[in-house]
């Protein structure tokens, strides 16, 4: 075999170099372009998302005030000067019109009454001799063995010993009757709310002694500005919080015919169911009941507070974030009302729910949840009786 040349050789070698040459100088340019193209940003957050949805929610108006008893009787002695000896109730008793309370010493009373009796006795068997000297001295008149003037002077005595009876009689009332006032009587059903009683004392006259809620009935006397007065009637209803957090029902009694001329509220008296968990001297926040409007709404944990303002996030192209300001309305259970946004709150936006606290304007997420969009549950009587007061 004949063997190559020199310059065969010297040609493959430059073949060789050029290609050399152009390999490198591909693949360094491919490497610069993609050196040169953006790397697509990393997601900061992993979210779920949701979207406005349109429930018909009860509109409400908000009001504080206290409770209190509805009528509250005083219950005093009625004799001075006498024995407290028993004292049959204390504060929470429950007591029915007509129970004793208490009871004082009778024994000097029960003795006065022993002596008018005797005085009535007396001035009876007084009134039956006036009577027959009466009846006599108007036969013999007519016989004409008196003359008249005697025989007026009978029938005077006759009229004299009546009204003797009669004013004896009505001292053994007084008498009888001050012996039922050792006697402390309920004056309604009720229960005892105070009770300054105390065996051994001597009462005064007029000395309070306990106090009564009538009927155990309680109100909410709620304080309502003059021009939220009209929206309110006789018979709406009522969802009381008080201090402990329970929740009550009530029902407008009735509204204050006047208006305070220093803070322009009036007092609306509110019903409270008996017996209920309320107490009186408890303050309490209520919303009246004025009907039901749509409301667009969200969950609460997709609204972010910052500044003093409210925020949500809508998702954006690329998965960035787009921050929102929006108003807020009412709130039922775990849902609020958007009342209104900046750039407009539809039902087509695409809102982040959960880790809606932890992001900025601009920012990249994850969707964990892209397809599933849960729908808000309908209100039912039961949760709009946990309304979220504001």
């Amino acid at each position: 075999m004949k063997k190559p040349s020199f310059k065969q050789i010297a040609i493959v070698a430059v073949i060789v170099v050029i290609g050399s040459g152009a390999f490198w100088a591909t693949t360094g340019n491919y490497a610069k372009s993609v050196d040169k193209e953006p790397a697509k940003p990393k997601a900061s957050l992993t979210v779920t998302t949701t979207k406005a949805q349109s429930i018909d929610w009860p509109l409400s108006l908000s009001a504080n005030g206290s409770i209190a008893a509805w009528q509250e009787a005083v219950v005093g002695s009625e004799l001075g000067g006498l024995l407290l000896a028993e004292v049959r109730v204390n504060v929470g008793d429950v007591v029915k019109r007509g129970q004793v309370l208490a009871r004082f010493t009778n024994e000097s009373v029960a003795a006065q009454v022993a002596q008018q009796k005797a005085a009535v006795e007396e001035a009876r068997a007084a009134l039956s001799e006036a009577d027959a000297n009466a009846e006599r001295a108007r036969t013999l008149g007519n016989s004409g063995a008196l003359s008249g003037q005697q025989t007026t002077q009978y029938e005077v005595a006759q009229r004299s010993a009546k009204a003797r009876l009669l004013s004896a009689q009505a001292s053994l009332e007084m008498q009888q009757i001050r012996l039922r006032q050792t006697q402390v009587i309920a004056p309604d059903d009720g229960i005892i709310s105070s009770r300054t009683a105390t065996v051994g004392a001597v009462a005064s006259q007029g000395q309070e002694l306990f106090k009564l809620i009538r009927q155990n009935r309680l109100e909410w006397r709620a304080e309502v500005n003059a021009t939220d007065l009209l929206q309110i009637k006789v018979g709406q209803a009522v969802k009381l919080r008080v201090t402990n957090g329970v929740l009550v029902d009530g029902k407008v009694r009735m509204i204050a015919p006047t208006v305070d001329p220093l803070t322009r509220n009036a007092l609306v008296y509110v019903d409270l169911p008996v017996p209920g968990s309320a107490h009186a001297g408890m303050f309490g926040t209520g919303q009246f009941l004025l009907g039901h409007a749509e409301a667009l709404t969200l969950p609460q944990s997709s609204v972010v507070m910052r500044d003093g303002f409210s925020y949500v996030y809508q998702l954006g192209k690329d998965d960035k974030v787009i921050q929102t300001k929006v108003t807020l309305g009412r709130r039922v259970g775990e849902r609020i009302e958007v009342a209104s946004g900046d750039n407009g709150i539809t039902p087509a936006m695409i809102l982040i729910e959960k880790g809606a606290g932890f992001l900025a304007d601009g920012d990249t997420v994850r969707v964990a949840n892209p397809a599933e969009v849960k729908p808000a549950a309908k209100p039912t009587p039961a949760r709009n009786a946990s309304l979220a007061l504001k």
